[in-house]
């Protein structure tokens, strides 16, 4: 009777371990994957396809899907700065009739320094404005009074500037800035009505 039970537990052992050592590992297979398991011997449709690009949530460039950094971000912050190539399309200002444009009166391009906090230093042709842009690339203008010269006639008037716009690449972008204020003419004896006027910029490098 001892006999028979060793030679059960013999054949119970020896068939468990033929069990297990049959037992395969599941995983992905396909070495290309992103989670590719070398020791996988069974493919269980896991495999993740590996996505290169920026990894970083406060990079303008960020992409979710993305599990390989290929250190490729891009910081709105870094790309506002610089030397901006301007084409403007402003309304017309209408003063006694006459329609003044603010094309003729802006430069042919901007300089953009960075401040800091995401703020920024933005010089166009002498006029300071203040502007803050966030991770997207999107840049506000909040309002302030600057100097400008409207009738091109070599005397500035202080005017309300306030907009926003966007930096959509290293070298695209556009800002809508509206400027508002009064105009007075010397030898007029009666105010002149104020005036505000919306210009599209389109920002190029």
């Amino acid at each position: 009777m001892k006999t028979h039970l060793n030679l059960m537990l013999l054949l119970f052992i020896a068939v468990s371990i033929s069990f297990t050592s049959c037992k395969k590992e599941p995983g992905c297979m396909d070495p290309n994957a992103f989670n590719y398991n070398p020791d996988a011997q069974i493919d269980d449709e896991s495999c993740i396809d590996k996505v290169i690009g920026c990894m970083d949530t406060l990079a303008m460039n960020y992409d979710a899907s993305v599990n390989i950094d290929d250190e490729s971000c891009e910081y709105a912050y870094d790309l506002a700065q610089g030397l901006w190539e301007i084409n403007p399309d402003c309304e017309d200002i209408d003063i006694l009739g006459q329609s003044i444009s603010l094309n003729d009166q802006l430069p042919e391009s901007i300089d953009v320094q960075g401040l800091s906090d995401n703020m920024l230093f933005i010089d166009i042709d002498g006029t300071q404005i203040l502007g803050e842009i966030d991770v997207e690339g999107n840049v506000t203008v909040p309002t302030q009074t600057v100097p400008i010269d409207p009738l091109g006639m070599g005397s500035p008037i202080d005017v309300d500037i306030e907009g926003d716009g966007k930096i959509e690449s290293e070298n695209s972008g556009y800002m809508d800035l509206t400027y508002s204020g009064e105009i007075s003419i010397p030898n007029i004896p009666f105010p002149l009505p104020p005036f505000s006027t919306n210009c599209h910029i389109t920002l190029s490098k």
